[in-house]
């Protein structure tokens, strides 16, 4: 399931909208200051931030700023009652892919926060097919022929690039970046979790010296 970051320092909104995401089937971490949200990208990737901007330690603006600047590109929206141009001006300056003034409806929160998950696998639709395969953007989850098919931790990571990156030749040291979080780990380990999804059936093509491909038909 897709997982996102909450920043909100009001406990009867987040709360709130812990509830209500999850029933959407989302994984919601929560954070009530800037610096928790720092520990938590340190330690966690998400799929979206979800933001206020007046919250304690780091205003949200900052905070998604200094996260830029390290090279996180994780999608993000802002959730703020700042409703002047000039606000809004600054929350796509320093890198937001959406800003909802508060208060908002829960209805629509949702339906902004599909549209940027799509967006990262350049689709319109909330799924993506190849051949017998499904692949649910909203839920990251895979099916084949509509059977839920269960995958470890490491397979689904890379199961969600590859969707991500349909019909791109893709380089080992990519995988290798983007499973392992920069930490050292072999070539050999990472044909074993190709050689899992390629049991169950995913068509990932081999490109001699450079990577891996997944092709969409």
């Amino acid at each position: 399931m897709s997982k996102i970051l909450l920043l909100e320092d009001d406990e009867i909104l987040s709360d709130s909208l812990i509830e209500l995401l999850e029933s959407e089937g989302f994984s919601v971490v929560h954070a009530r200051d800037g610096e928790g949200v720092l520990q938590k990208t340190f330690s966690e990737n998400f799929d979206i931030f979800l933001f206020d901007v007046n919250v304690p330690d780091i205003n949200g603006f900052e905070l998604l700023k200094s996260l830029r600047e390290s090279g996180d590109k994780t999608p993000a929206i802002f959730l703020t009652a700042l409703d002047d141009i000039a606000s809004l001006a600054k929350g796509f300056d320093v890198g937001a892919d959406d800003y909802v003034k508060k208060p908002f409806e829960f209805d629509e929160l949702v339906i902004r926060i599909q549209a940027i998950l799509r967006k990262q696998y350049n689709s319109f639709q909330n799924e993506l097919k190849v051949g017998e395969f499904c692949f649910s953007i909203e839920k990251k989850e895979l099916y084949k022929n509509d059977v839920f098919v269960p995958l470890a931790p490491y397979e689904l990571k890379l199961s969600t690039l590859f969707f991500k990156n349909l019909d791109k030749t893709l380089s080992k040291e990519f995988f290798i970046d983007e499973l392992y979080n920069g930490k050292e780990m072999s070539e050999g380990a990472l044909r074993v979790h190709i050689n899992k999804l390629r049991k169950i059936g995913l068509a990932i093509v081999t490109i001699k010296g450079i990577g891996y491909r997944l092709a969409s038909s």
